[in-house]
């Protein structure tokens, strides 16, 4: 979808509420895809940015067929930006998404992670942290490394130092070298494992992503991977988002514990739909949703086990004295 990669917010949320919050934003939203020729599931969750099977259950599709050339989908890529800078690259790694801001505005652009298990020779998960650009290369010979090496050969693979530019070549045309060891943000040759948990640590994106990012982004430009799997924003008309992702590298103790916290910290726990919000974390669907609680809903919500138990105790004292003053 080519809004994806328009430096455009579709709106800001500006709520000042503490120090430790800068302006809460949202961007994407509703909008629709075409369905091109050779397109599949996973490739149009790569270029939209949006879980496959998701894209699947919203247009009633068959997930083991790859959906009819020229039929309309309906996708949904509303997200909150995990963390806003002035300049600069954030990846959240639950997003599986890189936010780029330049110039006051943000682009967003659906990336590729690292495997999310260990393997017998090498941890391949994408690893968090702040870093700087150091190196931009058009055409990038790949460098293959030896625990890749290691791989192949106990695969029966041929074993491969380097791999020059080329259709061959895993990198791409472009390759942006972060400080973060053995870490790329690259084009790819494997565009269906975009938005998918499959590289070995780098950061794989489009090709048509990486072609405009890549004069964007200057040597020593910002960066930092984070690892957000619950994101809350709060609208100024007093509108409370919440976004849920699953936690794929199993580094929250509990999502649900996780959820509770954020929305606890930011104050606003009487102001939520509990209901909305156990649904996401079931769905764990990637989208954020306003859990604003409503009239409709605080006059539906359920009564407490605690409440209940002190009015039925309230009831039987008063029956007991009743009978008892007879």
């Amino acid at each position: 979808m080519k809004a994806l990669v328009k430096p455009l917010v579709v709106f800001s949320l500006c709520a000042w509420v503490a120090s430790a919050y800068a302006a809460d934003m949202i961007v994407g939203g509703d909008a629709t895809y075409v369905v091109e020729k050779n397109d599949n599931l996973y490739l149009i969750g790569a270029k939209e940015g949006v879980y496959w099977k998701t894209i699947a259950r919203d247009n009633g599709l068959d997930m083991r067929q790859a959906p009819a050339q020229g039929a309309v989908l309906r996708v949904n890529t509303r997200r909150i930006v995990p963390k806003i800078v002035d300049d600069g690259i954030i990846i959240n790694i639950p997003d599986r998404t890189l936010y780029f801001f330049r110039n006051g505005k943000v682009s967003f652009y659906p990336v590729g992670l690292g495997l999310i298990t260990k393997t017998k020779t090498a941890d391949w998960r994408t690893p968090t942290g702040k870093f700087s650009v150091v190196g931009k290369r058009k055409d990038p010979t790949w460098y293959v490394p030896e625990s890749i090496q290691m791989e192949n050969a106990m695969k029966g693979k041929d074993i491969e130092e380097t791999v020059p530019p080329g259709p061959d070549n895993p990198l791409g045309k472009y390759a942006i070298e972060t400080s973060i060891p053995a870490t790329l943000i690259h084009a790819t040759i494997w565009p269906g494992t975009v938005y998918r948990y499959m590289s070995h640590g780098c950061i794989r994106m489009l090709p048509e992503h990486m072609e405009e990012l890549y004069p964007l982004v200057n040597t020593k430009t910002k960066g930092e991977i984070i690892y957000d799997p619950v994101k809350l924003a709060i609208a100024n008309d007093g509108k409370v988002y919440l976004e849920v992702r699953t936690d794929v590298y199993k580094k929250c103790t509990s999502l649900k514990e996780q959820v509770s916290k954020v929305i606890r910290d930011r104050g606003v726990s009487d102001r939520v739909d509990w209901l909305k919000i156990n649904k996401l974390i079931r769905d764990e669907s990637g989208v954020a949703e306003d859990v604003t609680l409503t009239e409709t809903a605080q006059i539906k919500k359920p009564v407490s086990r605690e409440r209940v138990g002190f009015a039925q105790r309230i009831v039987q004292f008063f029956k007991s004295h009743f009978r008892r003053s007879i």
